[in-house]
């Protein structure tokens, strides 16, 4: 059985539009964030079969189930049959939910000693650790290993860390990979495919 998995990230929020950091924290979709999300589902549309022989499975969290339940909608999905899974949750940064960098930086900022734009997340009081985040999509994968068509809905770091265990990456090469929202990504022999919906393209 070739497993193919088409993996996304949420369309932008309020939250992303101010810079604050969410964690498990929600808020809803921007209209740029609407948007996005129905361009990449258009895209995704002409990119499958018989949506019928996919199986949906998305993040519990609310921007993901708006962004899969517009996916649904571009598709024909029956919303229903979506599967909420608590395992490709966005990384949760603890006590710094809801702040923007300058705030993390004033508050604690010997926790950002040593760190860089990349991994300081993981330095967050009351947070996840990176080990912890791939213990569970690592679970996540194993699970999902004989279901042969699947669609996922996640988040940006988390979306990262997914890939980053599918090609058995350092943790230093997981954390630098791309989160746009304007993309999304096809996961199948090891192999990872970046598609574009912003400019109509993918490659």
């Amino acid at each position: 059985m070739k497993q193919i998995i088409y993996l996304f990230r949420h369309g932008e929020t309020e939250l992303n539009l101010k810079g604050r950091y969410q964690g498990e924290l929600d808020s809803a979709l921007t209209l740029d964030g609407i948007e996005q999300v129905t361009n990449n589902a258009k895209l995704l549309k002409m990119l499958i079969d018989d949506p019928k022989e996919w199986e949906l499975i998305s993040s519990p969290l609310g921007r993901a189930q708006q962004s899969i339940n517009i996916i649904c909608d571009v598709l024909g999905f029956d919303k229903s049959t979506v599967i909420k899974d608590d395992r490709l949750k966005e990384v949760s940064v603890g006590k710094w939910a809801g702040l923007t960098i300058k705030e993390i930086e004033m508050s604690w900022p010997d926790l950002l000693e040593n760190t860089n734009s990349y991994n300081w997340y993981f330095n967050s009081p009351n947070g996840e650790s990176y080990d912890s985040v791939v213990e569970r999509v690592s679970e996540w994968l194993q699970f999902i290993q004989n279901k042969e068509k699947v669609i996922v809905m996640s988040h940006g770091l988390t979306g990262r860390i997914i890939r980053g265990v599918f090609r058995d990456l350092a943790k230093d090469q997981a954390l630098i990979l791309e989160v746009s929202q304007n993309t999304f990504f096809k996961l199948t022999d090891k192999q990872i495919e970046r598609y574009c919906s912003e400019y109509d393209e993918f490659y």
